[in-house]
């Protein structure tokens, strides 16, 4: 077969046209392909599950696909009703949380009057030239914080429709995209699509195990220091956390405003060694030991990455980027023409790098991904 070449120029024109158009279409299928995709990520999380009940217990595919469904949907309202009660014990709390906050600022204007001799005055005008710019972001903020969790009633319809398709008609879905290539490549196809289903399971559930430890670590680490809605926090900065060096910052001053609303302001000093901490563990111990190297975006496109899925997407564009950046990455490392790509996205490899291990004990030893 002949293939036509072409000027770089017109190669590179190509691409340019056909990346404006995929990026059209994603912004115009929104309402469609963001549940879609969500729901494939779910559908990878639940297919181990689906799996052992098909095999072990010899359940019928429509019946592993609904009980997959059941228990998906007790986990979200299980997370639901733990949001709705934290948040509402917040809101009850909110005029105390208001009068010390108000006590705290008072004493810090009083403090920097005496020591800069600013007058309180004119304190409160710079206040307000700041406050001015601030508004329009903090409406930003609160709406990225809970924004995930008020999604519409067609986004959790669609999401739920498309998950149960997704895992009941998988075998399909597999065999179209092998029989889709010419026969000669079946076989290297159908590979590379196994490669990428088990990557890309094993990467949504370390993301899963990642997401629960950080919150751990955090609900005791804002427990000890006695900030209230310890668990809350932990919870919320644990979600945050997919989004790389962004979703830290937003639970840092979500968790900071808290601590100083209802502790003392040097509480916010050790809040903020404390998420350096465990930002620190999270990167260094539990996203290379539970996630893996072969995943990991590099903060360039992981930045890059989070702000084209906000702009496509709005919020659950930010959250559903860093695991799309990664599940293409996985796709062009198996691909020959596309690998240059695919190290592009990832991080710098160190030849003689030897993997860390950690012995937990006599017969456990935990060792750092792929």
């Amino acid at each position: 077969m002949n293939f036509l070449k072409l000027p770089f120029l017109v190669k590179l024109t190509l691409v340019v046209i056909s990346i404006i158009g995929l990026g059209y279409l994603l912004a115009l299928g929104q309402s469609i392909l963001a549940p879609f995709f969500l729901a494939f990520l779910m559908a990878m999380l639940f297919l181990p599950i689906a799996n052992l009940m098909e095999t072990k217990l010899r359940f019928p595919r429509t019946v592993s696909t609904m009980a997959s469904v059941m228990i998906m949907l007790t986990i979200l309202t299980g997370l639901i009703y733990f949001f709705g009660s934290q948040l509402s014990s917040f809101s009850k709390d909110l005029p105390h949380l208001r009068m010390q906050f108000n006590t705290v600022f008072n004493s810090l204007q009083h403090w920097v009057s005496d020591t800069f001799h600013v007058k309180i005055d004119e304190q409160l005008d710079y206040l307000n030239q700041g406050l001015s710019k601030l508004l329009s972001s903090s409406g930003v903020i609160l709406g990225f914080t809970f924004g995930i969790f008020s999604t519409g009633l067609g986004f959790i319809v669609f999401f739920i429709l498309f998950f149960i398709f997704i895992l009941n008609y998988r075998r399909i879905l597999n065999n179209f995209i092998v029989t889709v290539f010419n026969e000669k490549h079946k076989a290297s196809v159908q590979e590379v699509v196994n490669e990428v289903r088990v990557m890309t399971k094993k990467y949504i559930i370390g993301l899963c195990l990642q997401v629960f430890i950080v919150s751990i670590l955090t609900s005791i680490l804002l427990t000890i220091l006695g900030v209230k809605y310890a668990i809350l926090l932990g919870v919320l900065t644990g979600l945050l956390n997919v989004i790389p060096y962004l979703g830290v910052c937003i639970s840092l001053l979500i968790s900071c405003f808290i601590a100083f609303a209802t502790s003392t302001p040097s509480t916010c000093i050790y809040v903020l060694i404390g998420y350096v901490a465990v930002h620190i563990v999270d990167g260094n111990i539990i996203l290379p030991f539970v996630v893996g190297s072969k995943v990991k975006i590099n903060a360039l496109f992981s930045f890059l990455g989070i702000l084209l899925g906000e702009h496509l997407w709005g919020i659950a564009g930010m959250f559903l980027c860093i695991p799309a950046i990664a599940i293409i990455k996985i796709i062009f490392e198996r691909v020959d023409g596309l690998k240059p790509w695919g190290k592009l996205l990832g991080e710098e490899e160190k030849p003689h790098k030897k993997k860390k291990s950690y012995k937990i004990s006599k017969n456990i030893t935990l060792k750092e991904m792929d």
